[in-house]
């Protein structure tokens, strides 16, 4: 590979991509450009507050993107093939580090959550940086479904359920739903028998509900969701500082820097509600400007997924556009109200290191589709002895 490629501004290569993959490209350019200077806004004047540099947050975050583009480029010059052929590989090292949070003195808590381990002074978040690979694998399984024994079947959908079991004890219940929905939708999307998917949904639903009334927090927030006034400086304190901030904005928005809630009011404003920041500073133009890049993302990403003539390339379209989209409208959902709290951040909007590469690393998924086309080639689940027609063993 070039080296020049490892640098966005200077891969020569772009001016031969497809239509949908040069679109898409600039598309996520111009989200991540908006969500920095969201997050310079919202994360001023706690940065300030906490560490005596109102940039603090701000320049950590463009160390981060700049990590995160030098993986975009090498993903999108990579070929689908040798990226379906080494996701497994990364979905069970993410799988072991999410366990790895459960341990005492491991996993690092906060809002008492574990879902972090600390590797020196870096973060890291496998529930966030595994749900790329959780769309790669997902796709090679039902792209493949027909093929494949049902000890494979059976094997790879133990270890989806593991991915999610370990998300719901650390516990994170909106990215437990999240994961789960990808593989629901990527599992309708090729076509599996009704009777999989509906008993698949309604067993989510009942840990969604089990989950909810073990955890008296989460149940607190359900409650809260409801009639967040009823306690407005308890339970319900976030979501009416949120909606506060959201109505504020009015139609044209307060401007650029001026929200008010910021200012110590909403709390974490740079992660959880960063879109409250922004629809009080750009009020429902903005919100709905916001929206229409979304539809615009959502809808280059289905042309993508129609046009690949690979069932796994069209399934790895389709997951990455849920994740990006869905993510974006459940964090979107809970800052209007629309939805119960939840910890979800907005991609390539709020802080955070984890958020961003995975981010990143999707739409870079979504762009290599794009670029392959009909093109894309199959990655075997398990190999295969045509002398004597055995199935080998599994990857």
């Amino acid at each position: 590979m070039n080296l020049r490629q490892l640098i966005p501004i200077f891969d020569s290569s772009v001016s031969s991509w497809s239509l949908e993959a040069r679109l898409l490209r600039w598309l996520t350019y111009v989200w991540l450009f908006i969500g920095l200077i969201i997050l310079f806004s919202a994360s001023y004047a706690v940065a300030d507050e906490r560490q005596g540099d109102g940039l603090y947050y701000f320049k950590r975050q463009i160390i981060w993107v700049l990590v995160s583009l030098v993986i975009f480029n090498i993903i999108v010059n990579l070929p689908l093939r040798k990226i379906l052929g080494v996701s497994h590989w990364f979905l069970i090292f993410f799988l072991f580090l999410i366990f790895l949070t459960l341990v005492p003195g491991l996993g690092r808590k906060a809002f008492d959550a574990a879902r972090w381990i600390a590797l020196g002074p870096i973060p890291i978040q496998p529930s966030e940086l595994i749900k790329p690979f959780l769309v790669l694998q997902s796709a090679r399984l039902f792209g493949q479904w027909e093929k494949l024994s049902w000890g494979v079947r059976l094997s790879w959908l133990g270890v989806f359920c593991l991915v999610l079991l370990g998300i719901l004890a650390q516990p994170n219940l909106s990215t437990t739903a999240l994961c789960g929905m990808t593989i629901w939708f990527i599992a309708l999307a090729a076509g599996l028998p009704y009777k999989y998917l509906g008993g698949t949904a309604i067993g989510g639903m009942l840990l969604a509900l089990l989950s909810i009334s073990i955890k008296e927090y989460q149940r607190r927030r359900v409650m809260s969701f409801l009639n967040p006034w009823a306690d407005a400086t308890g339970d319900g304190y976030q979501l009416v500082q949120s909606l506060l901030a959201v109505g504020s904005g009015k139609t044209w928005g307060a401007g650029f820097g001026l929200s008010q809630q910021k200012l110590f009011y909403l709390p974490i404003q740079d992660t959880d509600f960063i879109f409250a920041v922004f629809a009080e500073e750009f009020g429902f133009i903005g919100g709905v400007l916001l929206l229409l890049l979304l539809a615009g993302f959502a809808t280059l990403g289905l042309i993508i997924a129609l046009k690949a003539k690979n069932p796994t390339a069209q399934l790895v379209a389709i997951g990455v556009t849920v994740v990006m989209v869905g993510q974006s409208l459940l964090h979107i959902g809970v800052a209007t109200g629309a939805l119960p709290t939840t910890g979800l951040p907005l991609p390539m909007f709020s802080y955070g290191g984890n958020s961003m590469i995975a981010s990143l690393v999707a739409a870079a998924l979504l762009i290599r589709v794009a670029r392959e086309g009909s093109e894309a080639e199959v990655v075997p689940l398990r190999r295969t002895k045509p002398e004597n027609g055995r199935r080998g063993r599994m990857f």
